[in-house]
């Protein structure tokens, strides 16, 4: 008898990543990865286009990983000839993706535009404002459980309505990463649970279903989707779907969520005072509570089971930034890494605001720029990468003081995703002084849709997971270092206010450039 497989896609904002995994011990049997792009139009803009990356990616890595051997877009480690044998034993399928998000669609959920990606697409500032004096800001939160900002859904509703009625006119669907493709997979138009309490003002966290009147009046005559757990079987794979990715026609389909509540469920923190902290493009953070927190600096939502709620924050930037600057030295990031590991802490007087897409919590403000402190010609490409791995520690402890002040519970922190690499989860534990638990597989949200697979197909219970991924080290702080890293914080938490104001002027003039830009292009 063969050991049955489960099958988990996670669409991130810069490349997407599939595994299979044998259900019956978590033991990751094959991987893939592929790299897209991120179109940004305008400044502020952050877009996919569903069919080209989400589609795309999805049919490539399933094919991939099912058959066994690497068509140049991934890292498969399967071997060929074993496609027939995958297909046979595969037992689920679950899909995350970057969220929450906007995809507008027809009534047959064709996409109508390009997604309007998360909270680090920063459009939407007049509608924001206009549904905070609408709805009232105490009592949005005190509902939902989240402030509008950036991250919220209900003003992108808004900015497709009055910006481009003509397709608004059309929309009769919207989906975020994952809900589209289980909808390319099934037919099934739902969304799950913890993505719709991301949908500021349109659900109610406590009462857990969609606010009729405020989403009538925010988005009038769409069809709004059935709300489901990520766990839950949604549907199974269609004949047309099955020929366009290679997954047999009938394997079961669960509703899967956001990448971050994924990821935290791969890890296994799920429980109460268990956090999460997700190193990637951006970075995101998942603390367990009891019960909704509302606290206006950041998003309280439910979880990825039934019965769970979370207090969450994510910062617009961390490892777009050290992206960033490989690209700007043109060294790999092994070097990088090896350079700014022989400096001492602090950077040598180099200190880095790493808003450089705006920021998300605790300060939502999409306006907020990226700033470099102290710089002299001395000042080398280290300094900038060790700034940079600093900046994010320095915002991570941000993040971690606005949720215990707003009654957050933390007792464990696991760290996870693709850049909990050594030097940077040790500068993070020395900025905090807290201990970070690293897991067997940090690879990722996927190895968290494989789980929600296999839970929902009833291959695993939900306490499996501590067998299937289990705690293999631990990051420990320097007690030496607290002395400098709590001084190096003050300063950084100066920053911003000392700043603010230039970072604000420089902004408008950034979207006055671009506007002048786009009238330029549509005029030729």
């Amino acid at each position: 008898m063969r050991e049955a497989l489960v099958m988990g896609i996670d669409i991130g904002t810069s490349s997407s990543k599939g595994i299979l995994v044998r259900a019956a011990d978590g033991e990751v049997v094959a991987s893939a990865v592929r790299e897209h792009r991120t179109d940004t139009p305008r400044p502020g803009w952050f877009e996919h286009d569903a069919e080209r990356v989400w589609w795309a990616d999805f049919e490539a890595l399933a094919r991939e990983l099912l058959d066994g051997a690497s068509d140049g877009g991934g890292d498969s480690n399967g071997h060929a000839g074993e496609g027939a044998d995958r297909r046979a034993a595969l037992g689920g399928v679950c899909v995350s993706g970057i969220g929450p998000c906007l995809l507008p669609a027809d009534a047959d959920g064709r996409p109508l535009r390009p997604a309007i990606l998360y909270g680090v697409d920063t459009r939407a500032g007049e509608q924001i404002a206009e549904q905070t004096e609408r709805y009232g800001a105490e009592r949005v939160l005190e509902r939902c459980g989240s402030p509008l900002t950036s991250q919220a859904v209900g003003p992108k509703l808004a900015w497709l309505r009055q910006r481009e009625p003509e397709t608004y006119a059309r929309t009769r669907r919207w989906f975020m990463a994952s809900s589209w493709l289980a909808h390319r997979l099934t037919g099934a138009y739902v969304l799950d649970h913890h993505s719709a309490s991301q949908c500021t003002p349109l659900y109610d966290l406590r009462e857990r279903g969609w606010i009729g009147d405020w989403c009538e009046e925010v988005a009038p005559g769409l069809e709004w989707p059935e709300l489901v757990w990520p766990a839950d079987r949604v549907g199974t794979v269609t004949d047309a779907a099955a020929e366009a990715t290679g997954i047999p026609a009938g394997t079961p389909v669960m509703a899967g969520t956001v990448d971050a509540w994924a990821e935290s469920t791969g890890v296994g923190a799920t429980g109460e005072g268990d956090l999460m902290l997700m190193y990637g493009t951006t970075m995101f953070l998942v603390n367990v509570v009891r019960q909704p927190v509302p606290d206006s600096r950041l998003w309280s939502t439910s979880g990825a089971f039934e019965g769970t709620y979370c207090l969450a924050g994510g910062m617009a930037t961390s490892g777009a930034v050290t992206g960033w600057l490989r690209d700007l030295t043109g060294a790999d990031y092994a070097t990088l890494t090896a350079e700014a590991g022989a400096l001492p802490p602090g950077a040598e007087g180099l200190l880095m605001l790493p808003y450089f897409a705006g920021e998300r919590t605790p300060v939502f403000d999409p306006d907020a720029r990226g700033v470099l402190a102290g710089l002299t010609l001395r000042h080398g490409r280290a300094h900038l990468y060790r700034a940079a791995l600093e900046a994010t520690a320095y915002g991570i402890r941000h993040n971690l003081a606005a949720m215990a002040e707003a009654g957050g519970d933390l007792r464990r922190l696991v760290a996870v995703g693709g850049g909990a690499r050594e030097l940077w989860t040790r500068i993070v534990s020395d900025v905090t002084g807290l201990e970070q638990q690293l897991p067997r597989h940090t690879i990722g949200a996927a190895y968290g849709d494989a789980f929600l697979a296999a839970v929902g197909a009833g291959l695993a219970e939900r306490a499996d997971i501590e067998s299937w991924n289990p705690i293999e080290s631990t990051v420990t702080p320097d007690p030496a270092l607290a002395a400098v890293y709590d001084e190096l914080y003050e300063h950084y938490l100066a920053l911003y206010p000392a700043t603010r104001e230039v970072a604000h002027a420089l902004a408008r003039r950034q979207h006055a450039d671009a506007e002048g830009e786009g009238a330029a292009a549509r005029d030729a």
